[in-house]
């Protein structure tokens, strides 16, 4: 049987969803495959490319999205549906290896300049929703994991909403008002 990129980022992703970044290894996704570490590397330069690779499959169709929040929406949908996925997406992003991020920060960088952001802080804006999506959906799934464990957890009920989705709408809602006040300072 002949190994294919594909067949490399399928079997990762499952592991991913089954252990978590933590144990996805080279040598465990080696031995899923039923070949040696050494295979993979004849398709994948280093595991963070590998990574990369992961991203774009998990963020597949996101850049597609219109408009801020269609976009903040997806990118936490496609995040929260496997495991420690904004954490392996936040790290890919880092190291540059995404090019779906890429995609996403693009999109998100027109929405604000479409917005009226001065087109000179359009990407810095679209960073800034990039890194609250990337670390409320990166606190969300530890705390979900938390739960899962049993863990006993401080009570925020006083601070926070039981439903995180009306969370994640205040932060998003607040950075695009925020960006709408950015426009009108510039314009008055």
């Amino acid at each position: 049987m002949q190994l294919h990129k594909r067949d490399v980022v399928d079997a990762a992703t499952t592991l991913l969803d089954t252990y978590g970044i933590a144990d996805l290894t080279m040598r465990r996704l080696a031995r899923e495959l039923n070949v040696s570490p050494g295979a993979l590397y004849w398709h994948f330069a280093n595991k963070q490319e590998l990574l990369g690779a992961i991203a774009d499959r998990i963020l597949d169709g996101v850049p597609s999205a219109t408009g801020i929040v269609d976009v903040c929406n997806l990118l936490r949908d496609a995040l929260l549906s496997h495991t420690d996925g904004a954490e392996l997406v936040s790290a890919s992003f880092a190291a540059g290896q995404s090019s779906a991020m890429t995609g996403v920060l693009a999109r998100l960088t027109d929405a604000a300049a479409e917005a009226g952001l001065d087109p000179s802080h359009a990407e810095l804006a679209a960073r800034t929703v990039v890194y609250y999506v990337l670390g409320f959906t990166a606190d969300e799934q530890s705390r979900l994991q938390w739960d899962a464990a049993g863990a006993d957890l401080p009570d925020e009920q006083s601070v926070l909403t039981d439903d995180a989705n009306a969370r994640f709408r205040f932060g998003v809602d607040l950075l695009v008002n925020g960006i709408g006040v950015a426009h009108r300072v510039n314009v008055g």
